[in-house]
């Protein structure tokens, strides 16, 4: 779906600190790690990856795109992290105690294939994110603001699309082969500086940023101009608290024999 080839650095400085908001939602969804193997799908430039090494999980990360594992190798050099995408990981079946993708199956072409991929490399406990309430509606209100069409989400085909809610999302693993998958939301307030958000726009980043990097000169300066009154109109004590919302999901996987059977949790 979204390009995000060369955004490592941009995405680092701004985003990675936003996505990471689900770590305690994800740790009480996978349970004690006592040392058991975990796989980060989409890790990106691994700050969650990191996160749940040092809980005690021994965990690895999986990234398609290069600069974002660059990042991730240089800083946080003990943690694996292997190129691969789904729907097909380079793993073998049951591989990993515990599997994560966080946001990642808002952004694939076909959710219910990448979903059952996270299932077939697990053993024991699957999870996912997506967001119910995503950074967009800021860059939508700067688009609108600045006299430029809002940034369109991009939809899938009907038959490959979800709803983008708990319920949406729950029957959307279940779809997939999730059994009877819980799932709740979480909300949190981001804060991050002005600068820090720009960056994304600058570097890229997402629909907003890629949206931004189209734009002629005169539009890049009503973009920034407008960002800026939107800025301090919100910020507090030179920061913007921003509130998000997910919806996270966890299952269950075990093995038999040499097959994988699934139970709810």
């Amino acid at each position: 779906m979204k390009d995000w080839a060369g955004t490592g650095r941009a995405y680092a400085d701004s985003y990675a600190s936003l996505c990471v908001g689900t770590a305690d939602a994800l740790r009480d969804a996978l349970g004690a790690p006592d040392g058991r193997t975990l796989l980060d799908v989409g890790s990106g430039t691994g700050l969650l990856t990191a996160a749940f090494a040092q809980d005690g999980w021994a965990a690895s990360g999986c990234e398609p795109e290069s600069t974002m594992r660059e990042i991730a190798l240089r800083e946080h050099p003990l943690i694996p992290v292997h190129d691969g995408s789904l729907p097909s990981l380079p793993f073998a079946a049951g591989a990993f105690d515990a599997v994560v993708a966080n946001f990642v199956l808002n952004h694939v072409s076909d959710p219910r294939a990448a979903a059952r991929e996270l299932l077939r490399v697990s053993r024991g406990r699957v999870a996912a994110t997506i967001w119910t309430d995503s950074p967009s509606w800021l860059w939508r209100e700067v688009s609108e603001r600045a006299g430029i069409a809002p940034v369109a989400g991009e939809r899938l085909p009907p038959e490959r699309d979800f709803e983008r809610s708990v319920e949406g999302f729950g029957r959307m693993l279940a779809e997939s082969g999730w059994p009877s998958p819980a799932v709740v939301e979480v909300t949190w307030t981001w804060t991050v500086t002005p600068s820090e958000l720009w960056v994304s726009a600058e570097g890229g980043v997402g629909a907003a940023g890629q949206m931004f990097r189209s734009l002629g000169s005169a539009d890049r300066s009503s973009f920034r101009a407008a960002f800026d009154l939107v800025c301090a109109e919100r910020s507090a004590g030179g920061r913007l608290p921003l509130q998000h919302s997910a919806a996270v999901a966890v299952a269950q996987v075990y093995q038999v024999g040499s097959g994988t059977s699934l139970r709810s949790t």
